[in-house]
């Protein structure tokens, strides 16, 4: 690659802000908060979603391409052979420098999901610069040994921290000046239409009631164990598994006849598959990498209609279970005595005004609208700083704000 002239951010008015992502997740691997945030924020402004390197034998490029909403999703490809950090962070902050001049991204806001990205962005200057902390990242299998180090220098670097959970957010606050929560919120006309759907996807239809269900990533979270000890207590119960297999092998998951492991679905196929369920559940192992989760699945579920059975994870205990809109077990024999009570009952119609009453509270809608007024604040608040730093002329800018290689 040749050298380039790398623009640095402005505040110029006349310009419309870009936001650029970096993300440790794929946009094409589940649809989940950065989806449902990013979208909207595509509403108002570009989007670049940056992703993390895929290792092959082909040439070494940035792929980009506009995906949902008009987010553009930015894959970079790098050869097999370039394992080195050093190396990779050096061709990272080349790439991005080309996209820039490439797609002319003058002013712009950071947008930071993992805290391995700070490696090859610390050098540039945002208008602003949001952590969206949804996870506790460094508590996950397979976890680098610099995330917490990272972190506590991108808690330096920028001006906003959000956090996907009450709990997440009690675990940051004090390491920052301004942190938020932002719990999973809802799109429940999206999940709402598993009301009245009365069809069932083709490999779901074959299987008996009373049906309980479970969709999202299947990976260390994933309380196997739970599982494997309810499907073998009521073989008269089917359990319907709906999500990729990731970090884990699939031959420990159990292998009853009653479970049925239907494999990833699209967002807008998950209402189809909910509606024909009897149960929706949250089957979640209590350990480190689930200390600090708010599964966007919980007010999902409830936008169904669907009564919910959950492990005793914290930002589900509160508000959820608190509120008696879930079932909160940790045992089989918990499980099991939640689910006969469920199946049981006749009527839920107080229960689902609850429900509802709660819903109409929370949207991805209002979320994103109360984090962009934020960044809107903190952008207005460095603009006399900056604009007294800029340079009187174009050349003096050029030469002063530009990063060259």
């Amino acid at each position: 690659m040749s050298s380039k002239m790398f623009p640095p951010s402005t505040l110029n008015a006349s310009e419309s802000t870009d936001l650029v992502c970096f993300s440790h997740l794929r946009w094409d691997f589940v649809f989940q908060r950065p989806q449902h945030l990013l979208t909207r924020c595509a509403r108002e402004r570009r989007v670049f979603f940056v992703e993390e390197p895929i290792f092959g034998n082909g040439s070494m490029r940035l792929n980009i391409r506009e995906a949902d909403a008009g987010v553009r999703v930015v894959v970079p490809h790098l050869p097999e052979g370039l394992r080195s950090e050093v190396a990779i962070n050096a061709v990272m902050r080349e790439m991005l420098g080309q996209m820039f001049l490439q797609h002319e991204i003058g002013s712009y806001v950071f947008w930071y999901y993992t805290p391995m990205a700070l490696k090859f962005t610390d050098h540039l200057k945002p208008v602003a610069s949001v952590y969206d902390c949804m996870d506790e990242l460094s508590a996950f299998k397979g976890a680098h040994s610099h995330l917490p180090v990272l972190e506590k220098q991108l808690f330096r670097k920028v001006d906003l921290v959000f956090t996907g959970g009450q709990s997440l957010y009690e675990a940051k606050r004090d390491q920052h000046p301004s942190v938020h929560a932002f719990p999973s919120s809802i799109d429940a006309a999206h999940f709402g239409k598993a009301r009245t759907t009365v069809t069932d996807p083709e490999d779901q239809a074959h299987i008996p009631h009373p049906r309980l269900g479970f969709f999202g990533v299947i990976d260390e979270r994933f309380d196997i164990e739970l599982l494997d000890q309810v499907a073998k207590q009521r073989p008269d119960w089917h359990f319907v598994i709906i999500g990729p297999v990731v970090k884990i092998d699939p031959e420990t998951l159990p292998k009853h006849a009653n479970v049925h492991y239907l494999g990833g679905k699209k967002y807008d196929e998950l209402p189809h598959y909910l509606a024909g369920w009897d149960v929706a559940l949250l089957l979640f192992a209590r350990n480190e990498s689930t200390r600090f989760i708010s599964p966007t699945k919980t007010p999902e579920y409830l936008a169904a209609g669907k009564p919910v059975i959950s492990t005793s994870i914290r930002d589900v205990v509160r508000p959820y279970g608190e509120l008696k809109l879930v079932e909160i077990t940790d045992t089989p024999d918990e499980f099991i005595h939640a689910a006969e009570k469920i199946l049981a009952s006749s009527t839920r119609s107080e229960w689902l005004s609850k429900v509802d009453s709660f819903l109409k509270e929370i949207s991805w809608d209002k979320t994103w609208g109360q984090m962009s007024d934020l960044i809107a604040k903190a952008i207005e608040r460095k603009r006399p700083a900056r604009a007294a730093s800029l340079p009187l002329d174009n050349s003096r800018r050029a030469s002063a704000a530009a990063t060259t290689y």
